[in-house]
């Protein structure tokens, strides 16, 4: 039976008030906080503190949640039905391949937590977040750019390869395209790239959920695949236990031959002529010192 009243609700424990109020958030009736400042029990006093603790909490989020929707709300507001927002993962790891994903949410949607994947720190927090995203989007794909991509056209333009592929296996024309940080050759729709965008957008923040998560899970596959090298705890960045694993167990094919780390225990350089910072647009060779095992 629903209880709302306040004479009712005061007739419960401070443990139920606890868990209505600071744990499942409902909304507070009006004079409950009053009548529990009013209260001689220092329990009671204490719960409305926690309860108004709580309310200035959501106050937060939920302006914090309106300013993500800045850039996607002037898109609406011009006759922008669908808007994309774009993201990758994986650009720095030396092994697996980069990720991206593209999301579009409803109008005005919120989804309390969702901000950059590189700020939701807690693996479980990331996954409940892609679940309810998936769930609530318009429409959601991701797209890949492998292992053999990334070596032959360098992982800059791997990145965009693979974003562009989600943009496209989104099922629907966008209107209109977010994009975290720059923009995407051959993009089926306007786009915009917007700096620190995951941090900024609402939309790029849920592909940025969607393509870290969708690339962990990956990676905990390949450890099964390859175990020994940590990769379902590091997902291929260049950690001293991956790179000891490296020297020690060898380069395994999802490895990226154009990284540093796996050059050198390859023994691969690149052609002399080139300069370092275009060197992984080329074709490596052994090096007549350390040649490939």
């Amino acid at each position: 039976m629903s209880i709302d009243s306040r004479e009712q609700w005061l007739q419960c424990s401070l443990g139920e008030l606890t868990e209505r109020f600071v744990t499942q958030a409902h909304a507070v009736p009006s004079g409950l906080l009053e009548a529990l400042d009013a209260d001689p029990r220092r329990g009671a006093q204490s719960l409305a503190r926690r309860i108004r603790a709580r309310q200035e909490r959501n106050r937060s989020e939920g302006q914090r949640l309106r300013h993500l929707l800045r850039f996607e709300t002037e898109l609406w507001e011009q006759g922008h039905t669908h808007v994309a927002g774009v993201d990758e993962a994986g650009m720095a790891p030396l092994a697996g391949p980069v990720v991206a994903a593209a999301a579009v949410l409803p109008k005005s949607y919120r989804l309390k937590g969702l901000d950059d994947s590189k700020k939701v720190l807690d693996a479980e927090k990331r996954e409940a977040l892609a679940v309810a995203i998936k769930r609530d989007a318009v429409a959601w794909a991701v797209g890949h750019a492998e292992v053999e991509e990334i070596d032959r056209i360098n992982i800059y333009h791997a990145g965009l390869l693979a974003m562009r592929r989600a943009v496209e296996g989104l099922g629907l024309k966008p209107d209109y395209v977010l994009v975290d940080a720059r923009t995407i050759p051959e993009c089926p729709a306007p786009q915009r790239g917007i700096i620190k965008g995951d941090s900024l957008s609402m939309s790029i923040a849920a592909a940025s959920i969607l393509a870290k998560t969708t690339r962990d899970k990956l990676m905990g596959e390949l450890d099964t695949r390859y175990p020994g090298y940590g990769l379902a705890q590091h997902k291929g960045y260049p950690t001293p236990h991956h790179i000891q694993a490296l020297r020690e167990k060898g380069v395994l094919p999802i490895h990226r031959r154009s990284f540093g780390p796996v050059r050198e225990v390859l023994g691969l350089v690149a052609p002399a002529d080139v300069p370092s910072a275009q060197a992984e647009l080329f074709d490596l060779t052994p090096s007549p010192a350390r040649r490939r095992p």
